[in-house]
């Protein structure tokens, strides 16, 4: 009975990452998920979504580059290395990838340009205001155009907070 054991511990070595790969990146990720939709917090929604998108990546590069990797005879080690690093929440990696990379890649610095800027006619005309350059927007672009910046500003005035409209390092004006 002792080598028994002994050859089972040994099987579970040998095989570990095919043993611990779909515990680490299946089974907690889904019970993390599932928690993470029943609190109100948005940080660990992103670290999930973040996750499974990361996930999915991973998978499609792994179906479309199968017969390359079955030569590389570490890979399924890193694999759960990289995989562990996404989903152990002390290290955060899905959202550390989601902060640099993806989220840069995304919302780059995209600026609204609307190129009508109204100008004084004359000292006996009346000014033109911002209420002007709105409805000339909306006669050249359509309703729908105009409603899509006033989201796009919604969202973003959101997402940063109410209390400091424009970032630190923002200085547009």
């Amino acid at each position: 009975m002792g080598s028994g054991a002994g050859n089972l511990l040994k099987l579970i070595a040998q095989n570990f990452d095919i043993l611990a790969g779909p515990v680490v990146s299946l089974a907690y990720p889904l019970y993390a998920s599932v928690r993470a939709i029943e609190t109100k917090s948005p940080v660990d929604d992103q670290q999930w979504l973040t996750y499974w998108v990361l996930y999915s990546m991973i998978t499609l590069f792994e179906l479309t580059f199968a017969k390359l990797i079955e030569w590389i005879p570490f890979w399924s080690y890193a694999k759960l290395i990289v995989t562990c690093w996404l989903v152990i929440p002390y290290f955060s990696g899905a959202a550390y990838v989601y902060e640099q990379y993806v989220r840069p890649f995304y919302n780059g610095k995209q600026t609204i340009n609307i190129w009508y800027v109204p100008r004084k006619k004359d000292v006996f005309s009346k000014p033109d205001d911002i209420l002007v350059a709105a409805e000339k927007y909306i006669q050249e672009n359509g309703p729908d155009a105009f409603q899509e910046i006033i989201h796009r500003s919604d969202r973003e005035v959101r997402y940063r907070g109410s209390s400091n409209i424009f970032g630190e390092d923002d200085h547009r004006f």
